[in-house]
């Protein structure tokens, strides 16, 4: 038996190879956009008709599986210990999202470490329950991006910490621009969140909602309820945050920007966001306890630890990054914390591969680097590169000289580092292929990541409006950046000034 739903065929039977990945994902963003649509017109009942239909499409069944099967966390399980690991469970799965007797199980309790030294607490849903959040957000998320804060970049399709960082330097940069700056930080937002706010506020079924705000988890064999917070490690629970700190930016300009003199704006990242004005007291007497406010309606409060004011000639950081004016001049370079975890995590690569080969230890390296690099090349990063990449260097001699304690040091420079075009010492391995036949790899130096200016999304452009479209696909076309190799002298700073 054979049902169309939304423009996509439901079966009883689901060949997870066969399935037409593009039309179902052309089906999905036709509702998407005509929920956007309904949203903008304030239309709500056609909202909801058009979710519900959406939660019930083969289409978004399929793509919802299709996400949680995919993704990082698709081999870690649940509290009933399943993974859909193969095309027939994969299959089966589409046919088990259905609404009518539906119960979450309770979320699996783990922690990982944070910065602080202090334990983060994740909660890990059952694949079945992932699926179905990603299910709703199908429905949920067009309407987060057509009433979201525009400068809002956190968990948003199409949006990066590059387009916050731009955002930070457009309303930095010039001269007469605001002096001092508020680094907000709420307190464990998603632990916290108002369960009664959301139910009352979040448009999509309470009922689903409810039952996954107060499933519960199951930590060291036994049952603890939720009456508070979103768990962080559920799939739809970044849009329900963001929902909730949506509007911020909003009270804001309603309370301060009639006077453009008091210079006062708004850039978030997730639950981190930063406030500019004119003066101190601005800040501490008036933003502040509005910013209290709002965040009281929703069960939240500022972390009275993580939340400061600083003169933008002393510096502060955002997103791994410091900003700071030396001279009216802004400059945005690696924050010094960001550095030494990096190089930490290269230290501690080469500490636990002590007895691997180099081709190894370059292919475990290299992507850190890249990945390193390339979150920082937007920003004056050239000589914190050079830094590092000397500092690694450091690292990488060390290791050589422990494998081969009773070897010189020109054998081991002629073992292990190479001449590669005009660079020297540079590390040189080889790994196996498949054939048997070997391959020579080298480390890839990060100053060799060229310095490029992020060009920052337009704020209103929602990903999920077709009118949109022929805008996303022209920053997919060319790289959301140019050439800065003009500004480049900006980083003549000394990079370790704070």
């Amino acid at each position: 038996m054979t049902a169309t739903i939304a423009g996509a065929t439901s079966h009883d039977k689901v060949d997870w190879n066969a399935i037409d990945w593009r039309k179902a994902n052309q089906n999905v963003h036709r509702l998407q956009a005509r929920i956007v649509k309904a949203t903008q017109e304030g239309r709500w009942g056609k909202v909801k008709s058009l979710q519900h239909l959406l939660t019930r499409s083969f289409s978004a069944k399929a793509l919802a599986v299709k996400r949680v099967t995919e993704n990082n966390g698709k081999r870690t399980p649940g509290v009933d210990k399943e993974t859909w690991n193969t095309p027939k469970k994969k299959a089966a799965a589409v046919l088990l999202l259905r609404q009518r007797g539906y119960n979450p199980k309770p979320l699996r309790r783990i922690y990982i470490p944070k910065k602080n030294g202090k334990m983060r607490p994740l909660g890990i849903p059952t694949m079945k329950d992932r699926a179905m959040q990603a299910l709703y957000q199908h429905a949920l998320d067009p309407i987060a991006e057509t009433t979201a804060d525009v400068n809002s970049y956190g968990f948003r399709s199409q949006r990066s910490t590059a387009d916050a960082i731009e955002q930070c330097f457009n309303i930095l940069a010039p001269k007469r621009s605001a002096s001092w700056i508020l680094e907000g930080d709420i307190k464990s937002c998603f632990d916290h969140i108002s369960h009664d706010w959301l139910l009352a506020n979040i448009p999509m079924d309470k009922t689903m909602l409810q039952k996954w705000l107060k499933a519960g988890f199951i930590e060291k064999h036994y049952f603890y309820p939720t009456d508070e917070g979103t768990p962080q490690g559920g799939v739809i629970s970044p849009v329900l945050a963001n929902m909730t700190l949506d509007g911020l930016e909003r009270k804001l300009k309603e309370n301060f920007h009639r006077k453009p003199s008091l210079k006062v704006n708004f850039v978030r990242y997730a639950d981190d966001f930063v406030v500019t004005a004119k003066s101190k007291e601005l800040l501490e007497n008036q933003v502040i306890p509005a910013i209290e406010t709002f965040l009281l309606e929703r069960g939240l409060e500022l972390s009275q630890e993580k939340t400061k004011v600083t003169h933008i000639e002393e510096g502060f950081d955002f997103l791994g990054q410091t900003l700071r004016k030396f001279n009216d001049k802004l400059l945005i370079k690696p924050a010094k914390k960001n550095v030494h975890a990096f190089l930490s995590k290269i230290r501690e690569i080469a500490k636990t591969n002590k007895q691997a080969t180099a081709g190894n230890l370059i292919l475990q390296l290299n992507p850190v680097i890249r990945g390193w690099a390339n979150y920082h090349q937007h920003v004056v990063s050239k000589k914190v590169f050079g830094a590092v990449d000397h500092a690694i260097f450091c690292t990488l001699w060390q290791w050589a000289k422990r494998r081969h304690p009773n070897k010189g040091k020109r054998w081991i420079k002629n073992k292990y580092f190479k001449t590669i075009g005009h660079c020297k010492w540079v590390l040189t391995g080889t790994i196996s292929g498949n054939d048997e036949t070997t391959q020579t790899i080298h480390l890839i130096s990060a100053a060799k990541t060229p310095i490029r200016r992020h060009t920052k999304i337009i704020g209103e452009a929602n990903p999920y409006d077709p009118q949109w479209t022929p805008y996303f696909a022209s920053r997919q076309r060319k790289p959301s950046y140019q050439s800065i190799s003009h500004v480049e002298p900006r980083s003549s700073m000394n990079v370790w000034k704070a």
